[in-house]
């Protein structure tokens, strides 16, 4: 067998410049007992907390590959729900930072997610239009409700009935029964996508956001609580149902007919509408938790905020209303008003403020603090948050920013990285800003304005940095003093790339004038002070015919590479610059290259998404490679080596030999496209930086890397997705309706119901061993050792049925369903009888029964025309009735063991447990002042 190359992996070691993502939501979250501090937002596959009074970030929650689209925090703050691209959510400890459930049901990247307001359940809509409710606590899927036909744009539960509102890019607002899991109501009244909406006045108001500058507010009848109640309080229901029917834009809409059954739940009915001053779409609208402020945002930079009177405000202001009518009437002699005076939408639901952020708003969140101070968290487009507080109490509301983290990162895309000669500082450059990081703590250190930055180097001895910019100037910054030291007009269109030159005397540039141009450094003396100072002084020019995208030195400097506009590459003699080779066979301009240490080879990348291999002496093309499924815009050589990294447009880092012309390795984790990249003078560090504002540090490790194996794990990787994207297993009997199971087919589902068909297979074999034992026992008269299975033996010498409940119970909750719905028909005999076995014996009864319920849901019709699982069903009814009643009894006794504990501390201590009393009291006094305004509005 031959010598195998070994190379060397590269790990990905960090992730840094990126303050939010602003893909998904930004939410406050309590930690450490505090509220409106802290606040999660995405960062690429991670979640970042930060501490606002601080700007510092406190927590991560590491996520796995996909990128992170949707927030939402639990209603008791101590969790946090994340959906991925990929349709997976993950639910955090904010305590411990560890994710404890996994739920994967979605097939796109998850869009909405809303807890419940015990926080029992979550509910989750994506991509592919579906909506699926999870259980929190059981870890596992309650169902999936299909209805929309687009993206699934929020939805809200209602906290006292069991209803869920769920509205998507489709136009619709619907809603459900989660009692029998059906859409009882569909909201047609839009026009257009609706982007948000929000539940408003206890849940008796709708508002609704969409492609137009209306908020349409829709006014909430639950009928059966106007049925249930007496006469005078219906009455004040429909009074007080549409108190802003005046105010309509458009006439009032009521959604069903009388004999609709729907009737029975809920009635909806248009009552108008708020403008809003901004005349794009609504991106995001939302409440805060006490719904008291309602605030929404379009595409720009500004967020309108609103206040929703309380019920006890409406009546304060309809009294008023009703004196000023009284006393105008008296003035002009006339009858005092019969009707009732009633108060218009616009003073239900008042503008506050408008508040202008400094960029264009992605998302926001709101709280209101004890203080009586509005706080309003915005996660901007430009890589920054901002937090506002807005005071309640002042005569005019004015939003003050308290708040602004922007530290970490640029504004705009990083288009140029270097690194300094000792591998410590990294320079990143965007449009509006130089930023140098330190590479081993992350941290920047130093922050200098600049020009849109196109390429940057270090000047040897790492104390000034060059930038060329679109503009065609070079700017010498210093970096002991942060500031710039000279500015020079060196080309008449973009400065594309920069070179050092190896004797690191001087530098060359290209351009979009079509020129290259040489520069050497040189000290000054300044009028201003005594010492000299660093400069840069142009030599000689190289005309050419086509735009300058990028110059190379050759190491030993005798030559020049530059690739022209007209895709081919030019290799000039640099004394004298005479021509010596043409590089041509791209199809597309040759956007990035480079020349190995030895001068032998040079590598070019282009827009046509092929790598070239030539040979410097002769320009011979040895090998073109199909390096990325996009253009390829970086490419750089490792030193002392000719193996190369190329950074593409398809968001991938690759390495390659150009020696044996061989993929080495994928560097995967940018989740849009890759600028530029930078490798360390040693080797050991790649920097990239990409389009999701996020800068990447990759270390090389002592681990080999060998080839076949990394392929082996790439066709496992595609294995595994392909198994996501497959046909997803049909219940027999079961149609394609509005409902359906919540999980999916995935590679962990099959690896499960593998383990427990594995287990199933050796329960048999051990049963069979075992008569095959007792027969031996028998024809021999004596007892004869029984070997024991080392599987058994490693889990303490359990039974095989033992085992297979040990297998059965290690099923995540979440999964139990799909793995149990690809397990074949054969083993489920087997099953049925160990069941009955284990509930016999009274071990995870709870856990049994949702397995044993769904096996005959699935398999019904075979398990009934079996004649052999008769007298097993017989028997799994009778344990299973008996077992379930006993454990309700032990429920229901603990529960009214606790109740009366309650009632004992409450009696002793003279206290409310559990609730505040002086709430209850101000509710008792609210509902007899209702009822004295009734009656005497019925008088």
């Amino acid at each position: 067998m031959g010598l195998t190359r070994q190379y060397l992996r590269y790990e990905p070691a960090a992730l840094f410049g990126l303050v939010a993502s602003a893909r998904a939501g930004v939410a406050f979250v309590a930690l450490r007992g505090e509220r409106g501090r802290y606040v999660a937002v995405p960062a690429c596959e991670h979640v970042f907390v930060w501490d606002t009074r601080k700007g510092e970030k406190v927590l991560i929650l590491k996520g796995l590959k996909q990128q992170v689209s949707c927030l939402c925090p639990s209603p008791d703050g101590l969790h946090l729900a994340v959906g991925y691209e990929d349709g997976a959510i993950r639910v955090f400890n904010l305590l411990s930072g560890e994710s404890t459930i996994t739920f994967n049901g979605h097939r796109a990247a998850v869009t909405a997610l809303q807890y419940d307001h015990l926080g029992g359940r979550l509910v989750s809509g994506s991509k592919d239009t579906e909506v699926i409710v999870w259980d929190v606590i059981n870890e596992s899927g309650l169902y999936r409700l299909r209805g929309h036909k687009d993206v699934i744009t929020q939805v809200l539960f209602l906290k006292e009935k069991n209803l869920l509102v769920t509205c998507a890019k489709d136009t619709l607002v619907k809603w459900w029964d989660l009692d029998t899991q059906h859409c009882f109501k569909t909201l047609v009244g839009h026009r257009a996508e609706v982007w948000g909406m929000a539940l408003l006045s206890e849940e008796k108001r709708l508002i609704t956001g969409s492609g137009d500058s209306e908020l349409r507010v829709w006014d909430l009848t639950y009928i059966q609580e106007v049925k249930d109640s007496d006469e005078p309080e219906s009455k004040k229901s429909k009074g007080s149902s549409s108190p802003g029917a005046g105010e309509n834009t458009e006439e009032d809409e009521t959604l069903e007919l009388d004999e609709h059954p729907e009737e029975r739940i809920v009635k909806c009915s248009k009552v108008g509408s708020i403008m809003r001053e901004g005349r794009d779409r609504v991106v995001t609208l939302g409440t805060d938790r006490m719904g008291k402020f309602l605030a929404c945002h379009g595409t720009d930079a500004v967020l309108e905020v609103f206040s929703v009177l309380s019920e006890e405000e409406i009546q304060k202001k309809l009294e008023k209303k009703m004196k000023k009518a009284r006393k105008k009437a008296k003035q002009n002699s006339e009858e005092e008003p019969e009707r009732s005076v009633e108060l218009s939408l616009q003073e239900q639901i008042q503008r506050v403020t408008n508040v202008k952020a400094s960029s264009k708003i992605k998302s926001f969140d709101l709280i209101l603090s004890p203080k009586g101070e509005l706080k309003m968290v915005l996660l901007l487009q430009n890589n920054v948050i901002e937090l506002y507080s807005l005071d309640l109490s002042a005569q005019v509301a004015q939003a003050v920013r308290v708040s602004r983290i922007t530290i970490g990162g640029h504004r705009s895309d990083v288009r140029t990285l270097a690194f300094s000669s000792d591998n410590i500082a990294i320079l990143s450059a965007a449009a509006e800003s130089v930023k140098i990081w330190n590479r081993s703590t992350l941290q920047c250190i130093r922050t200098m304005e600049c020009e849109y930055a196109l390429c940057s180097l270090f000047v040897p001895g790492d104390r000034q940095v060059i930038i060329g910019t679109k503009t065609g100037k070079l700017q010498l910054y210093d970096l002991a003093s942060g500031s710039l030291i000279e500015t020079l007009d060196a080309h008449d269109g973009a400065v594309w790339s920069i070179a050092l030159s190896p004797d690191q005397h001087g530098f060359v540039t290209g351009g979009a004038d079509k020129c290259v141009k040489f520069w050497e450094f040189e000290l000054v003396k300044d009028k201003s002070s005594v010492q000299k100072r660093l400069s840069m002084k142009h030599l000689r020019i190289l005309q050419l015919d086509e735009d300058v995208l990028c110059v190379r030195y050759s190491p030993n400097q005798k030559l020049l590479a530059v690739s022209l506009l007209d895709c081919t590459v030019k290799v000039f003699y640099v004394d004298t610059l005479k021509f010596f080779l043409s590089l041509y066979g791209h199809k597309l301009p040759v956007l990035c290259m480079d020349i190995c240490y030895d001068g032998t080879l040079i590598a070019t990348g282009s827009a046509d998404r092929n790598v070239k291999i030539w040979g410097l002496d002769f320009g011979d093309c040895h090998r073109s490679l199909f390096a990325h499924d996009d253009s390829v815009m970086y490419l750089q050589f490792v030193p002392k080596s000719h193996l190369f990294f190329t950074a593409g447009k398809d968001s991938k880092i690759k390495q390659w030999d150009a020696d044996k012309f061989e993929h080495i390795q994928t560097l995967e984790g940018h989740h849009q496209e890759v600028w530029c990249l930078a490798l360390s003078p040693n080797g050991d560090y790649v920097v990239s930086a990409s389009h999701d504002k996020s800068l990447r540090l990759w270390e090389r490790t002592r681990e080999p890397l060998i080839l076949e194996e990394e392929r082996e794990m790439q066709r496992e990787a595609e294995y595994e997705e392909s198994v996501a994207k497959e046909e997803q297993p049909v219940v027999a009997g079961e149609t394609q309706g509005e409902t359906g199971l919540a999980g999916k087919k995935t590679i962990e589902t099959i690896k499960a119901a593998e383990r427990i068909m594995e287990a199933i297979e050796l329960y048999r074999e051990e049963m069979a061993k075992l008569k095959e034992h007792n027969a031996i026992c028998k024809a021999a008269g004596k007892e004869v050792p029984f070997p024991v299975n080392p599987i058994l033996r490693a889990y303490g010498n359990i039974t095989p049925s033992a085992y297979v409940l040990e297998v059965f119970k290690k099923v995540k909750s979440s999964e139990l369903e799909e793995s149990l719905l690809v397990l074949p028909f054969s083993y489920v005999p087997d099953l049925l009888r160990l069941f009955n076995e284990y509930i016999q014996l009274g071990s995870d009864v709870e856990l049994l029964c949702r397995a044993l319920l769904f096996l005959l849901k699935i398999h019904f019709g075979q398990i009934t025309s079996n004649q052999m699982l008769v007298t097993v069903i017989e028997n799994l009814k009778k344990t299973t009735i008996s077992r379930v009643s006993e454990a309700r009894d032990v429920l229901g006794f603990n529960m009214a063991g606790l109740q009366f504990l309650k009632r004992e501390i409450e009696a002793k201590d003279e206290v409310t447990f559990f609730a505040d009393a002086t709430e209850r009291f101000e509710e008792k006094k609210r509902k007899r002042k209702k009822k004295e305004r009734m009656v005497l509005a019925v008088l």
